[in-house]
Parts: C-alpha cells; sequence; structure tokens
C-alpha cells in the first residue's frame, strides 16, 4: 500500500503509521510531498503533487519488486485526493482507500472536488466521520455514485475531519476492506 499525507501533516502523520503497523506484513510505503520535504507550509498545485505520486509509486514498486498496478493507493485528506487525480488520469492502481476525502473546501460547497470521479474505476474505500466539515454523509451519497469502480463507505459517527481518536477504527475499516475486496 502507498500511503499520502494531508496537506497539513507529513509521512509521521500518527493514522498514516497506524495503517502501516496493522496491514504488516505487507509492504506499505508513506511519502511526503516535495513541498513538504522544501519546507514549504503550502501544497504546490495538482500537477506537481500528482507527479510526486507517480514517482512515488513507481519508487515504491521497483523498492519492493512489485507490478505497480497491484498496489493500493491512498491516504488522508488531500493525500487520498491526489492519488485518486492520478488513478482517473491514468496510473495503475489495484484500488484506493481514500481517509476524510476533501470533497469541498470547508464551507465552500460550491468548490467540488469531484470532476475526476467519473474516471476512477478501481475499487474504493471512503472513511470519513459523519460531521466532516469537508463533505456531509448527503453531498457524499449525492457524487460517490459517479464512480465507476465498486465503492465502500465506513463513516465514523460523531467524528469530524481530524477522525481525532479513530486510528484503531480506520485501521479496522481498511484492514476489512482488503480482505473482502482482494481475498481472490
Amino acid at each position: 500500500m502507498f500511503l499520502t499525507p494531508g496537506a497539513g501533516s507529513d509521512r509521521g502523520h500518527p493514522g498514516l503509521v497506524a495503517l502501516q503497523d496493522r496491514l504488516a506484513p505487507l509492504p506499505v510505503d508513506r511519502m511526503d510531498f516535495p513541498y513538504r520535504k522544501a519546507g514549504k507550509p503550502f501544497p504546490d498545485r495538482a500537477p506537481v503533487l500528482v507527479a510526486a505520486v507517480r514517482d512515488g509509486v513507481a519508487a515504491m514498486a521497483a523498492g519492493h519488486d512489485l507490478d505497480p498496478d497491484r498496489l493500493v493507493l491512498g491516504g488522508r485528506s488531500m493525500g487520498g485526493r491526489i492519488c485518486s487525480i492520478a488513478v482517473a488520469e491514468g496510473l495503475g492502481a489495484a484500488g484506493l482507500v481514500l481517509v476524510c476525502y476533501p470533497l469541498h473546501p470547508p464551507k465552500k460547497p460550491q468548490n467540488l472536488r469531484v470532476e475526476h470521479f467519473g474516471s476512477i474505476q478501481v475499487p474504493c474505500l471512503f472513511v470519513s466521520g459523519d460531521r466532516d466539515e469537508f463533505g456531509s454523509p448527503e453531498e457524499f451519497d449525492a457524487h460517490l455514485p459517479a464512480i465507476a469502480g465498486p465503492v465502500t463507505v465506513v463513516r465514523l459517527p460523531g467524528k469530524r475531519h481530524d477522525l481525532k481518536g479513530c486510528d484503531e477504527l480506520v485501521c479496522d475499516a481498511v484492514e476489512a476492506w482488503m480482505a473482502d475486496t482482494f481475498s481472490t
């Protein structure tokens, strides 16, 4: 599994580390985006971030002697969004794990981040709180049907975008989805 952090975090985010620990012995790589490595506070534009994901996936596949098309990609918030864009643009993947997907910026539901959904054909897992300010359950229900691949949704009751205190529940959801989706 190839994991990416949200805009305000890095590869050491406790939720990403927890996923890596839970999924062991499966190979899991966590990456930092170039702006984070350069010490910049704000993310680069999407094309730069997508290129970083492509490079990171290629490096992980080569480093672990894996077929890149068999990797599950994803991460938290912006990181998961960028992985989903990369896959929509043709990057091979077995599936997407999107934790706290930012459907839109807080208080700006008109600025949707769903234009690429129709080009996603792999299995997807969306895990988010039912009080996430980046997208309500109703908003997700309205837009996820555009994804061509099978979609699984896990909503954590009473939780917001940070999913504070939910690392184990997120790990449970990812582990169960991986076992169900890729058991054959």
